[in-house]
């Protein structure tokens, strides 16, 4: 099985990962890259966006746009597959911004023949097999996937975190639908951030509760797909008595996972309570309408507004009663001005004073140990990071860690093949890494001298040729040498 990374090796964003066998093409997101991220442009790659489609799909992660956003720009012949609530929720984005920007059209018109698959549920491609499992993520639905062939398996885990409402069945999930891996092609994006907040959902719902129970006019900005924050924000003003004011539009978004999720929306944390239904506000006139009994209301009992940066929230917040407090709940790159992603329109809605309140959507990098020993790969393959020679120093400790450039892949075969080429890495008497099985001894070379593994000692590769239960060794040396080479 080739597991070729197109792009993300060197950048957060726009990755597009490849699993090729026996003429089966397999690629897992297809996003925009990042704004300030190195640009490589539109991407060529046989099988997905041009030549024979015939043996190819895409998988798409989740609907944040460096995972979903140019799909448009693929052949409709080419058959997508993601989670049907995540569609669902992409589908309402680009319906309610299609008069913004025509792109989201084109993204609607491309959504009606995504296929869907269920968690926890294999389904085959071809000669892959796959199991996508839901994982916890800044965009609700998300998932990390499984994926076999060749008796060879990778786990692409897709964006995902520890420290979400959802994150506490991931071990149990692993243990279930994955089990062991050779290869994990995993996400990196907080490597080289030690700064990122990876507070727990629970945590961060507290002490928002706490800050509403203070205050009693709060206004939070905060994105309309962050399904779990915005209930984290519902049931924390429902417990400080506060009015819960959203729009229609976030309306919709959570109404998706109350009523469409089979798994999650069972779930207490997305139900509304009887007594509490969020005050949903109307448009008169192209303006939030208030009467005066809405805003005796919200001097009575104090209120938490969910808003956006545009000038209707900005009028109707200049209207509503109270001494505001101003909230972040997103990342604080948006309002920083040397950041590539700074959003003017933001920054200017919510002033100077506003309190920064936000955990991440990504892994914290003690979490993703805790997850690589569950798996028991061979090797460790970063990607959506900007930072791998820092991961490689993180992990290589334990496991050997496959660092490549865009276009770079590996060719692992399985070891049950009679005439294989063990490659492995060494260091000491006692620590011994099998790294993969290869076809040929070029492809043995070839992962070597993309492998990290203990660069602080001395470490040692071979490759031992396996053929009729005979093993001779056709390769030896210093690791560092043969990056050298």
């Amino acid at each position: 099985m080739n597991i070729i990374i197109h792009r993300g090796t060197h950048q957060i964003g726009g990755c597009v990962t490849e699993y090729e066998y026996n003429g089966w093409h397999l690629f897992v997101d297809y996003g925009e890259e990042l704004p300030g991220s190195p640009k490589s442009g539109d991407l060529q790659v046989e099988g997905l966006t041009h030549g024979d489609l015939s043996k190819s799909a895409l998988l798409i992660t989740h609907y944040h746009g460096d995972h979903i956003g140019s799909i448009t720009k693929l052949s409709k012949d080419l058959p997508i597959y993601m989670g049907k609530v995540g569609r669902d929720i992409q589908m309402e984005l680009s319906d309610h911004l299609k008069l913004v920007d025509g792109i989201h059209q084109e993204m609607l018109d491309r959504l009606q023949t995504v296929k869907t698959f269920e968690p926890g549920k294999l389904f085959k491609w071809g000669d892959f097999k796959i199991m996508p499992v839901t994982v916890d993520h800044s965009a609700f639905d998300a998932y990390a996937f499984k994926i076999e062939a060749d008796g060879v398996s990778a786990f692409h885990t897709g964006d995902f975190r520890t420290h979400g409402f959802r994150s506490s069945k991931l071990s149990e999930v692993i243990e279930k639908f994955v089990g062991e891996v050779d290869y994990v092609v995993c996400e990196a994006t907080n490597v080289a951030r030690p700064n990122a907040a990876s507070q727990p959902e629970h945590n961060l719902q507290k002490e928002y509760q706490d800050l509403f129970t203070k205050n009693n006019a709060n206004i939070v900005y905060v994105s309309s797909t962050n399904i779990d924050r915005l209930f984290g924000l519902y049931h924390a003003a429902r417990n400080a008595g506060r009015v819960f004011i959203i729009d229609k539009y976030q309306k919709r978004m959570m109404d998706i996972a109350t009523q469409r999720d089979s798994m999650w929306g069972k779930s207490k944390l997305y139900k509304f309570k009887d007594n509490y239904e969020p005050f949903v506000l109307s448009i008169v006139n192209g303006e939030f309408w208030m009467n005066d009994k809405f805003e005796a209301l919200l001097k009575d009992k104090g209120y938490v507004l969910i808003a956006r940066s545009n000038p209707r929230f900005d009028k109707f917040i200049a209207e509503i009663p109270g001494d505001k407090h101003m909230y972040l709940s997103m990342w604080d790159g948006y309002v920083d001005k040397s950041n590539a992603a700074y959003n003017e329109k933001l920054a200017k809605s919510l002033g100077d004073s506003f309190l920064y309140k936000h955990t991440s959507g990504h892994c914290d990098m003690n979490s993703l140990r805790d997850v690589f020993r569950q798996l028991h790969p061979k090797a460790l393959i970063p990607i959506h990071t900007d930072a791998p020679e820092k991961f490689a120093e993180l992990f290589s400790d334990e496991w050997p860690v496959i660092l490549l450039d865009d276009g770079d892949g590996i060719a692992p075969i399985s070891e049950s093949i009679a005439d294989a080429y063990y490659a492995s890495v060494m260091c000491g008497k006692r620590i011994r890494k099998c790294v993969g099985y290869m076809g040929s001894k070029e492809d043995a070379l070839s992962i070597l001298s993309h492998t990290v593994f203990h660069p602080d000692k001395q470490t040692k590769y071979e490759i031992r040729e396996e053929e009729d239960s005979m093993s001779t060794c056709r390769a030896s040396g210093l690791l560092s040498e043969l990056h050298k080479n």
